[in-house]
């Protein structure tokens, strides 16, 4: 079985595809002065460019991944979250509260989908 990479550099990939699977890495917010409403969905508009570049999108969801720094926050996040899934083709999801890689970033996903059969 091939296991493809892409976007890749020495440390990792924001995608890998490996038998009609596709993985992407945690994906974090660019513009991290915005609320965790606004920092989700920046992720989330980043998760569906990814997505698209593998050859699926969210409408293929199985599995998602969600970090946040403060579930004193959590509405906002799902709240992002609840406007962007695709209504009754939510994938299994857990989120947790964490400290994150850098402190101004207030979320961080990973998601894993399904490529479209042929």
């Amino acid at each position: 079985m091939t296991v493809t990479y892409h976007d890749s550099n020495a440390r990792m990939s924001q995608i890998t595809v490996h038998n009609g699977t596709v993985y992407l890495a945690g994906q974090v917010p660019t513009d991290p002065s915005a609320d965790m409403r606004g920092q989700t969905e920046q992720v989330l508009a980043r998760i569906d460019d990814l997505l698209a570049k593998a050859g699926t999108s969210k409408e293929h969801l199985v599995a998602a991944q969600i970090w946040v720094t403060s579930m004193a926050e959590f509405d906002q996040m799902n709240a992002a979250w609840d406007g962007w899934v695709v209504p009754g083709r939510p994938p299994v999801r857990a989120a947790v509260e964490a400290k994150l890689a850098k402190p101004e970033w207030k979320v961080e996903i990973m998601v894993t989908a399904a490529l479209p059969e042929a």
